[in-house]
């Protein structure tokens, strides 16, 4: 069962920020395409401006039935349209994958990826990541270089695609929590500052290259 057009949809959007994802924004879809909706612009439940989206972002979606039943699904930003009004397209979801359970298991996938990072000092360091998204990553950090949160990285990820092909894509990223290890190393955890559309579905294109493997394992 899939939402209808001017059903009333509700949106969380994925972040690094605790306080950031338990926001909800309403909206309303516009448009069906063959594979994805067009929705209205979401506005936050409790009053206040339009959400600003950005290709790639993850939404954890709902919308309810005529007895009031809660149905969620997970989806993501493929892009606007501007015709009168500014519209958000969003990927299509698979009917059998909606379900009246929430799920917040956002598109980020478990990942063990170089990274080339220059710090705001101009020290430059290779590491390895824990997990990467569509609106950020972790990555592990040796105990000899000093990050902080709000510390913003220009950082290079290496992407492998499974066809053989490799993509470097540049991140502008922002320190948003770092995690003592027993190690000594730190968890360091990004979300994406700035990023082109295109760097981001490079990224989107690789996590569901790794979530297909993880399923069919």
């Amino acid at each position: 069962m899939l939402p209808k057009i001017n059903d009333l949809v509700y949106i969380q959007v994925a972040s690094e920020i605790e306080k950031e994802e338990k926001i909800e924004y309403k909206s309303r879809i516009s448009e069906m395409e063959e594979d994805s909706f067009l929705i209205e612009v979401p506005i936050p439940v409790d009053g206040g401006g339009m959400k600003k989206l950005y290709m790639g972002d993850e939404l954890s979606v709902y919308f309810l039935t005529d007895e009031g039943v809660k149905n969620y699904f997970n989806t993501y930003v493929l892009g606007f349209v501007s015709d009168n009004i500014k519209l958000v397209r969003i990927r299509k979801p698979d009917p059998e994958s909606i379900t009246r359970i929430q799920r917040r298991n956002f598109l980020r996938v478990t990942a063990d990826l170089e990274v080339a990072v220059k710090t705001p000092n101009n020290i430059r360091f290779v590491a390895r990541t824990e997990d990467i998204g569509g609106g950020g990553f972790s990555f592990y950090c040796e105990p000899q270089y000093s990050l902080l949160e709000g510390d913003i990285l220009h950082c290079w990820v290496l992407l492998p695609y499974k066809n053989g092909s490799i993509e470097h894509v540049p991140i502008e990223a922002e320190i948003v929590r770092t995690k003592k290890l027993e190690t000594g190393r730190s968890l360091v955890m990004m979300k994406f500052e700035s990023i082109s559309d295109m760097e981001r579905q490079k990224l989107i294109r690789y996590c569901f290259e790794r979530q297909f493997d993880f399923r069919n394992r």
